[in-house]
């Protein structure tokens, strides 16, 4: 397991290659010695999974992320929350690779929102995951150009992460930037623009100037 959170800490360092090949090595080493559906091996394939999206490898991360899905979903169960993480992380995924009309039974909205209302029931409407699900679901409604909708979902999901995880969290720096976006697209540019800068400074003194998510809010300036 510590060698999983040392990919998860490179990851997050912006260091999606190194931290692949990290994921890659154990999956390959684990799923010969505890077989593909053991909790462990799915763990490492949803993390797997997440860092190839990050990569921009996205119909690698879909292939992982419905494994990760389907295995926990028979393992652990649907209402797991490891179970709703993968849920989650399958419908960021479709959404990042514009299937918002896929023809499949759970499309990309589908997917979040029984991650959400999952989320709300068994770890309560303040535990990260189900932050991490409101702001998806923000982003969701923002691009469907449900602006008034996204902007309360964003407020939900920056002042939770602000109580539960601290200001200079970067989570709650994130929900600030997607938060001033949606302010950006309601023509609130005043307050957009501040919420943009504190963001920015925020993920520079955080996670340093050269992260991609320091990068992609410097971008919406």
């Amino acid at each position: 397991m510590r060698v999983i959170l040392l990919g998860a800490v490179i990851a997050y360092q912006g260091k999606g290659d190194v931290a692949e090949g990290i994921f890659r090595n154990l999956l390959e080493d684990m799923e010969g010695s505890l077989g593909p559906d053991d909790p462990i091996v799915l763990h490492v394939i949803h993390y797997l999974g997440e860092v190839l999206r990050y990569q921009g490898k996205y119909n690698e991360s879909e292939g992982m992320n419905r494994h990760a899905v389907e295995g926990r979903e028979k393992i652990l169960g649907p209402d797991h929350p490891d179970t709703l993480t993968s849920f989650s992380s399958l419908a960021l995924t479709l959404k990042t690779q514009g299937k918002y009309k896929e023809s499949e039974t759970m499309n990309w909205q589908t997917i979040n929102r029984r991650a959400l209302e999952g989320y709300e029931k068994i770890l309560g409407p303040d535990h990260p995951h189900t932050l991490t699900s409101v702001s998806n679901m923000a982003s969701i409604l923002r691009d469907q150009g449900k602006y008034n909708e996204s902007e309360t979902m964003h407020r939900r999901a920056l002042e939770g992460r602000e109580k539960i995880l601290g200001p200079d969290h970067p989570d709650t720096l994130i929900s600030v930037g997607n938060h001033a976006i949606t302010l950006q697209y309601q023509g609130k540019y005043d307050e957009s623009g501040a919420m943009h800068r504190h963001a920015q400074v925020g993920q520079e003194k955080i996670l340093g100037p050269t992260h991609p998510e320091t990068r992609s809010i410097a971008n919406n300036l």
